[in-house]
This record gives structure tokens, sequence and C-alpha cells, in this order.
């Protein structure tokens, strides 16, 4: 009887360990799955806000080119030259189905009397990122405003409006904005198709659809990545990639290029009085 009891109470004693020990584990995988939960919710977005500009050559063309001359090169000497640059995109070149790729290089053959940013029509979705002008940012939880120099231009990237679409097309299109962890993606739509991708007639139709996407690298570097779909103009979707560098100087700012009065004598000389034909940069009639 007395060994009986013994091993009755050891046998309690076992039961109660066990317990005990699960008690203690279900605690701790609680505590566990609260403290994610808590990190998860205390994951604070990236602060995008500031100035920023792309430091390349891809304005010029997105490709890879050689330096070259410009019209302006009879007037301005190698101040006039466009630079060579390294191509921003993915596999090197863009992938124009066969008639497209015609369509480009008529565009290219005459860039500088048929490229929009020339005649000072806003540059669109990408083309506005990587002008040779800074842009600026302003972060709020439920839009995000970006600001261009060159023209003035300026879009919303709405944060709380999934689903959406704009009634009509416009330069800028409609942008719609969502964060994956530390990256910033935006849905640009509905753009008109009077907008080029640089100076060298690379160009889209008007179903072109551009995913983006914004990583802050560090406190000053931005990665840009554009994904460009259109499939009456490309032969697959391409990706375009760049840094974005923070303008760090004293008083860093926005400043004005009101680009209209520089592109008038491009759109409008035909219709001034006494218009005797085109004229050459220096002011002498073109042969």
């Amino acid at each position: 009887m007395k060994t009986r009891n013994i091993l009755m109470r050891f046998a309690c004693f076992i039961t109660l360990a066990a317990l005990l020990h699960s008690c203690s584990q279900e605690d701790s995988i609680n505590n566990a799955t609260s403290d994610s939960l808590d990190q998860l919710n205390e994951h604070v977005m990236p602060d995008l806000s500031g100035i920023w500009q792309a430091v390349n050559t891809a304005s010029w063309n997105l490709e890879g080119h050689t330096a070259s001359k410009m019209p302006v090169t009879a007037v301005l000497g190698a101040l006039g030259g466009i630079p060579a640059g390294m191509s921003v995109v993915e596999d090197g070149e863009i992938p124009y189905l066969p008639d497209a790729l015609l369509q480009r290089d008529t565009n290219r053959a005459d860039w500088t009397n048929l490229d929009p940013v020339a005649k000072c029509y806003i540059p669109g979705v990408p083309r506005s990122t990587y002008m040779p002008w800074p842009l600026q940012i302003l972060q709020t939880d439920t839009e995000i405003f970006v600001a261009y120099e060159f023209g003035s231009n300026s879009r919303t990237i709405f944060m709380d409006r999934p689903g959406t679409e704009a009634p009509i097309p416009s330069w800028m299109g409609y942008s719609l904005g969502r964060w994956e962890r530390d990256s910033l993606v935006v849905n640009v739509t509905k753009q008109v198709a009077d907008t080029w991708l640089d100076a060298s007639g690379n160009y889209h139709g008007p179903n072109l659809m551009v995913e983006e996407r914004y990583t802050l690298i560090d406190e000053n570097h931005i990665q840009y990545e554009a994904t460009i779909n259109d499939p009456d103009v490309y032969s697959r979707p391409w990706k375009i990639s760049m840094p974005l560098y923070r303008r760090i100087e004293d008083n860093a700012r926005l400043l004005e290029y009101k680009c209209v009065e520089f592109g008038e004598d491009l759109l409008y000389d035909h219709l001034r009085k006494d218009y005797d034909g085109p004229k050459a940069l220096d002011g002498s009639l073109r042969e």
C-alpha cells in the first residue's frame, strides 16, 4: 500500500510538471506572436520627401549611345553636343515590334522638330523622372505629391484609391500607389500617346502602362525602377533602373524653368508677320 501511494504521488507530480511545461510553451508562443505583430504594426514606411535628381543621360537616350552632334553645335561648339551614356534598359535594348521600330527610327531622324519636350509639352512618366532637372517629393499617408522643375509640372500619387481609374487620358496619367515593405510601387495608366520616353524617338502608344518602384537605399539615394508595358509597341514588358540622388546643398529647392518661351520659335515662328521661311540657329535662312 505504501509503495502504491508513492507511485500515485509520483505520477501526479509528473502530470503537473507536464502541464506547467505546456503552459509555459504556449505563453512563449503567444508572446512571440504578439511581439511579431507589434513589430509589424510598428514598421514605419520610408519618408521619400526631399529634392532628388537623376544624374545620367537617359533623357537623351535610354539605350547606350556615343557622343554626337546636335544642330546647336554650329553655334555653341563642343558645349552643344550630346554626351555619351550607358543604357539604363535591362538587357540593353528596348524590345520593339518590327513596325514600331520603324516608327522609332522615323522619330529619331527628325527628333529636333518632333520631340514633344522640345516644344515644352509635359514629358509624362517615366521621362519626367530622369530629365536633367530636379524633382521634389512631398509625402503624406494618403497622397504623395511630386513636383518637377521642368515646366513647373506636377502629379499626385493617390495612396487610398485602389481600383479607381481616370475618366480620360492626360499628359501625366493617373497614378495609384501602394507600399510593398520599403518600396513605393506606383501604377501609372491613362497617359496620352503624345509623350516620348527620351529625345531619341523612343515612344509608346495609347495603351501604355508603367509600374514605378521607388526604394530608399539610404538617406540620400533612391533606387528608381520603371517597368514599361505596351503590347501595341513592344514585344514584351521591359524595365529601366537608375539611382536618384538627394540634393543636399544648403537651401536646395526647385527653381523655375518656364519652358514655354523657349519653345515658341519652334512652334509658332511660321505665324509671325513677315515670316520668310525656317531659319538656322544663327538667324540665317535654312538652305
